[in-house]
This record gives structure tokens, sequence and C-alpha cells, in this order.
């Protein structure tokens, strides 16, 4: 449980830093002043100004934040801040539409890259990957695979004269020779054996006719000059995946459906942290590369409080040629956030329930 708990509060903290880094780095680069970059959530521990910003490490270790100087636009004109021209442009508000839509897509963008270096990664390991091979994995005892000599790593070339390249295609054709004793060609080591087995007709529960568990999938490792690529692809099709399951989460929750119990909120990914530890490094780090992609498309979405929400408001400058007033932007996101805590609670709720059923 307390690793559980440590490595949970490990993966948060690295997702909400590296989103901040971008927002921090970003910003620095485009000269707009950070006035602080803390680690953790306040309060304060420990602080140092170097330069112009302050870097703190703050009690609750979990992410960071950046505060940039003009951020809350309408305590700077209302303090008659917006009128000082001397340093002008090292405030939020004062950098041009782009400059700001690039600050406040930074965050998002890091995620996405963590996402991609992390599934690269992983690429280097090996990946399980769909074959036209099928194999066997595991052998029950005293079952006519057993008595057929067939071991484990075989892999099935042919059963009954007819070539099997799916998992599908064999379980089809062992139920059409039950009981019947049955050529089979396998491949061992580079060479090829044909053996005799009998499937049963009805064989005892979770053995099949054969008493084999088989599969098509096949450890492959990329080398690191083709992970990027293929990590980046694989990057993008689960950013498809999750951006049509969100839409249709939210199609749900606004027609009064019932979502299911697929949703997770803290509890369920805390309760997914535990299984990725019991699996080791690697599963820890696939959902850490899965929630970083997660927290950037959540996070890009149109919503006030999130960085789509005040990237909306940027583009609705664009579009009606002069700013939102600040008070009314300053009410979205309050609406933005209670909106937000509403629907962690919901979620929380979800998992609860989960919870109790087991």
């Amino acid at each position: 449980m307390i690793i559980t708990i440590f490595v949970f509060a490990l993966i948060l903290g690295v997702l909400i830093f590296i989103h901040e880094f971008g927002h921090f780095a970003m910003a620095k680069k485009i000269g707009v002043k950070v006035e602080e970059f803390g680690f953790g959530l306040p309060p304060r521990i420990w602080g140092k100004k170097v330069g112009d910003t302050i870097y703190s490490i703050n009690w609750l270790p979990i992410g960071g934040f950046v505060k940039l100087l003009g951020e809350d636009e309408e305590n700077d004109q209302t303090s008659g801040i917006k009128h000082q021209t001397s340093d002008k442009k090292r405030y939020f508000w004062a950098r041009s539409k782009k400059e700001r839509a690039v600050i406040l897509l930074a965050g998002v963008t890091m995620n996405f890259l963590l996402a991609v270096i992390v599934i690269s990664f992983i690429y280097t390991q090996g990946v399980a990957t769909p074959t036209k091979r099928v194999h066997v994995e595991k052998i029950i005892a005293n079952t006519p695979a057993e008595k057929a000599g067939i071991k484990e790593q075989d892999i099935i070339i042919s059963f009954a004269s007819q070539s099997i390249t799916s998992t599908e295609e064999l379980i089809k054709v062992t139920q059409e020779n039950s009981n019947k004793e049955t050529p089979m060609i396998i491949e061992r080591s580079g060479n090829q054996l044909t053996v005799s087995i009998t499937p049963r007709q009805n064989p005892p529960k979770e053995e099949g006719p054969m008493g084999v568990v088989i599969s098509n999938m096949e450890i492959k490792k990329y080398p690191v000059w083709q992970a990027p690529f293929y990590g980046t692809i694989e990057t993008i099709k689960l950013s498809y995946l999750m951006i049509t399951t969100l839409a249709l989460l939210v199609w749900k929750l606004i027609s009064f459906q019932n979502v299911g119990m697929d949703v997770a909120g803290p509890i369920g990914i805390a309760q997914a942290t535990g299984q990725a530890v019991k699996y080791g490094f690697m599963a820890v780090l696939q959902l850490m590369g899965l929630l970083s992609l997660n927290l950037a498309i959540v996070n890009i979405l149109p919503i006030p409080a999130l960085d789509g929400g005040r990237l909306l408001f940027v583009f609705l400058e664009k579009i009606l040629g002069k700013k939102v007033k600040p008070q009314a932007e300053r009410v979205a996101h309050q609406i933005g956030m209670v909106f937000l805590l509403g629907l962690i609670i919901l979620v929380t709720i979800n998992d609860i329930v989960r919870l109790i059923k087991g």
C-alpha cells in the first residue's frame, strides 16, 4: 500500500511538474516574466530568487505551479499597471494573441511529448505485436496436447491440412475435428514436425479441446532510431481513441445516460497504479505514459479553468476584435472550476461504487 501511494504521488507529481515546466520554459523564451516556479503546492518550505524568478519548494509534493506576471489581468489593469509602458512586454496580457496561445499550449505539448518518449522507450524494450503466426503459450497437464508431445512456444503451421494464420482459424478448425485424430504441423526451433492430436468434444472448463493456451502476439523490439517514429504513431492513435471515448462520455453525461463503471477518478487511478506496481517497472511506465497523454487531452478541452478554456478566450478575442472583460473571464473560470470539482466528485463516487461491488 505504501509503495502504491508513493508511486501514485510520484507519477502525478511528474505529470503536473512537466506540464507546468512547459508553461515556464515557453514564457521565459517569449519574454514574459515568471514570478515564481514552484515544485509542489503551497505552503512554501523554501524559496530562492534567481534573476526575476522565485524558485520554491512547497509542502504538498504533487506537481508544481507557475505564476506569470500579468496572468491576473483584472488586478493589473485596476492597479494602473497597464499604463506603465517601460516593462509592459513582460506582462502576460500584453503579449500578442499568438504568443499567449503558445504559452498556454506549452503545458499540454510537454505532456504529449512525455507520452511519446515513454511509449518510444517501451518500444525499444519490446511490445506485444499481432502476427500471422499462432504459437503455444501454455500446455495443460494430462491433455491431448501434452500426450501429442506439443511444447510451449511451438508455432502451429497447419491443422487438419489447413494453414493457420490466426487464433480464430485454429479454434474453428479444432472444433470441426473434435474426437478425430488430426495431423498438425508445428515449427520448433526452426524445424517443422508433424504430430497427431485428437481434440476433445467436451473438455473440462477452461481447458479447451486440445488443452493449450494459444496466442498470435509476439514481443517485438524496435531499434532506438525507429522507436520514436512508431512511438509517435502509437501516441497519435491512442489520442484519437481517448478523444472519441471522451466525446462518447460527454454525450452520455449530457443525455443523462448511464456512463458505466469504466470511468476512473483519483481512486480508480490509484487502483490502476497498484496493479501496475505488481507487474513491475515497465507497467508503471506504461501507465505514466497513458496518464500523461490523458492529461494533455483533458487539459486542452475548451472548459474554463483549463488551458483549453483560457485558449478559448484568446480565440474569442481574435473573433470579437477585443478582449473579453477580465471580470467576465474570471467568473467563467470560477464556474469552470466548480464544474470540474463536481465532475471529480461524481467519478470518485463511481470509483467507490465499483470498490463496493468488487
